[in-house]
């Protein structure tokens, strides 16, 4: 029979690596197991286990904190593969997301953003001088992240954006969707693509197609997992990673000397 010590032991490292952190946290709390998995429990290792728990509490914070430093460990190296795609490989981050700027650019800022957040629509106006300055520089790229929890017309707003830019017409869209943020809704959406002239019936078609686009920009912001927006993230010469709108100017500044 295995000592008391020999289990304990066992049941720190299981905790830590977090295999059962699951079913722990159901013993831990009182939830009871599916019939099929209760009734194939072995009741004296569920009452040892218990036990163990109580006289030593100190096992759940151990194995809480291991699970957290994997999953940032994780979130780490996903973020690093991410900048070294950006780096060698700019065209796979791109990919069928709008751009402006040079083509040629060294310097790729990728813009995760919401067409109904007011910080956004800030931002907006910082970017558009920044690419009036330095057009020659950088390349804009624009990623959908509308938190649809807080901003009911993120999403909307996004598939009309796409659906103009399948007309080439993303950027005045973009454009005319942040200087009106206050009047979002289906009538704006409808009026802003009047004003460009654009294929109304196919600017309808495209909006009920835009879902795959935009899902895919929100699966990689949720995959980096992105506190907010707006995001931005940049490679250049002199620095590459996350950074605020406020310091991008500085980054151009070091890259000139």
């Amino acid at each position: 029979m295995r000592t008391f010590s020999f289990c304990f032991g066992q049941l720190r490292q299981w905790l830590k690596n977090c295999i059962a952190l699951g079913l722990l946290l159901c013993l831990v709390l009182g939830y009871s197991l599916p019939a099929q998995a209760a009734s194939s429990a072995n009741p004296q290792l569920e009452r040892q286990v218990l036990q163990i728990i109580r006289q030593h509490p100190e096992v759940i914070l151990e194995s809480l904190q291991a699970y957290q430093q994997q999953q940032q460990q994780q979130l780490q190296q996903t973020r690093q593969a991410f900048l070294q795609d950006l780096k060698t490989e700019p065209l796979k981050v791109i990919g069928e997301s709008p751009t402006t700027g040079s083509p040629n650019a060294k310097t790729v800022l990728v813009e995760f953003s919401d067409f109904q957040c007011p910080y956004c629509a800030e931002a907006h106006k910082t970017l558009k001088d920044l690419i009036s300055k330095h057009h020659d520089d950088i390349k804009l790229v624009y990623k959908n992240f509308p938190l649809t929890s807080i901003h009911s017309e993120a999403l909307p707003a996004a598939k009309a954006a796409w659906a103009a830019f399948q007309q080439g017409k993303f950027w005045e869209y973009h454009d005319a969707l942040f200087s009106q943020q206050q009047k979002l809704s289906e009538a704006l959406y409808i009026d802003i693509a009047k004003k460009l002239n654009l294929d109304l019936q196919k600017f309808e078609r495209d909006r009920r197609l835009a879902d795959t686009a935009i899902q895919k920009d929100i699966a990689l912001a949720e995959k980096l997992r992105l506190s907010g927006t707006p995001f931005f993230i940049i490679n250049s010469e002199n620095f590459s990673g996350a950074v605020q709108i406020s310091d991008i100017e500085k980054i151009f500044s070091d890259n000139s000397k």
